[in-house]
């Protein structure tokens, strides 16, 4: 999937060097393997082996290759630019270690909840924590080898997203294709702060 070069003239959000961006979705789904395809420096993970505890709790019926879980979070970084770095917060996917999410979240521009189309339910719980706190998030539809093709439109109508959350499809273990979607969630997220400012009434800041 070809790679879109980023312009710092764009109109991409004022933000702090330091920008914090969290990578949720279902079980197995990419998220280790998204931040470390895009990471900077060694990622930090927190796996554990898979264990017969996990026996009827972790769905592994189209993820039979995994035999570790991440049971705290993922850590990678990415410069962007000069004036922007983003820092990496993959979550646990499973909903028993969604007690974590809300430490992780605090701070956070925005999120990426990667989906997989074979398994799209397993992206509710995801969308529903950032609906609920307004968190900007999107989507993006990790496109596993073998797995049916659906148009982004599809998706969004599955998933019952809003028409302004963007949906992009993507290869988590590319990282052209992650940086794709990383730009995808600033841009969405400058929007998203433009609007809140004008619903505040309160004067919007030139990009």
């Amino acid at each position: 999937m070809p790679s879109t070069s980023f312009d710092p003239r764009a109109g991409l959000p004022a933000v702090p060097r330091a920008t914090k961006i969290l990578i949720a979705g279902g079980f197995g789904v990419g998220k280790t393997t998204l931040v470390g395809a895009v990471s900077e420096v060694q990622p930090l993970r927190t796996e554990e082996v898979l264990t017969e505890a996990g026996v009827g709790i972790d769905n592994v019926d189209l993820v039979q290759e995994k035999s570790t879980t991440t049971v705290a979070m993922d850590f990678g970084r990415i410069t962007i630019n000069d004036a922007l770095v983003l820092y990496l917060f993959g979550t646990p996917g499973q909903q028993r270690f969604l007690f974590v999410w809300d430490e992780l979240a605090l701070g956070a521009l925005g999120a990426v909840v990667l989906a997989d189309t074979r398994r799209l339910r397993d992206s509710f719980p995801s969308i529903d924590y950032f609906e609920e706190r307004d968190i900007p998030f999107v989507v993006g539809v990790n496109c596993f080898e073998g797995a049916q093709r659906y148009r982004t439109e599809e998706v969004r109508g599955a998933l019952a997203l809003d028409h302004e959350v963007p949906v992009i499809l993507c290869d988590a273990r590319d990282r052209g294709s992650v940086k794709d979607v990383l730009i995808a969630l600033l841009r969405h997220a400058q929007t998203v702060a433009k609007q809140r400012r004008e619903a505040a009434g309160s004067p919007t800041i030139p990009a």
